[in-house]
């Protein structure tokens, strides 16, 4: 049975959880920000997929969108330190770690023909919130996008939930005393 990860929307339908966002501005402050001083930003555009829940859109219960950045797998191993991918092996090793969920702060999203040709890797370390006029107005201005359908739409949302609910203990179980 074929199992399509992607749907591509005319731009009037409403936003939903893993829609992607191409060109998404976001704003990046100054690292140090000094009370009464003017406000320095930057504004940087990503190409996103909205993180915060279909029902909290709909509902109209989300003024700013949680959106996460994507990364055509080309652009992210190009990012990585070029020992890590020097080679087609560790290459294929860095995609099937993707694969598996094994770096929790990225997740892999499949090609589909026709639709998306590479790979994407999807961001979870920065996070950002656009207003959510601004998404309309984006979703207006283009004539369709492109909708990360269920069930891989929840699976991106668990390994989000995932990465966020890290615990980090201050002292690991030791294991070198046992013996079986």
């Amino acid at each position: 049975m074929d199992y399509p990860w992607y749907f591509i929307v005319e731009k009037n339908a409403d936003l939903q959880q893993g829609d992607l966002i191409e060109n998404c501005p976001v704003i990046i402050p100054s690292a140090i920000l000094k009370q009464g001083a003017d406000l320095e930003f930057e504004v940087k555009m990503l190409n996103a997929v909205i993180m915060t829940q279909s029902c909290d859109l709909t509902n109209k219960n989300a003024e700013l969108v949680l959106v996460c950045p994507y990364y055509t797998l080309s652009v992210f191993l190009q990012s990585l330190p070029s020992g890590q991918t020097s080679t087609h092996k560790a290459k294929s090793k860095i995609l099937d770690n993707l694969r598996k969920g094994h770096f929790a702060a990225y997740h892999l999203l499949n090609i589909q023909d026709g639709t998306v040709p590479e790979f994407l890797i999807v961001d979870f370390k920065n996070v950002y919130g656009v207003h959510i006029k601004t998404l309309n107005e984006l979703a207006l201005q283009t004539t369709t996008r492109i909708r990360l359908l269920p069930p891989y739409r929840e699976h991106l949302s668990q390994a989000f939930a995932r990465y966020f609910m890290r615990v980090g203990l201050p002292t690991d179980i030791n294991l070198d005393s046992l013996s079986f």
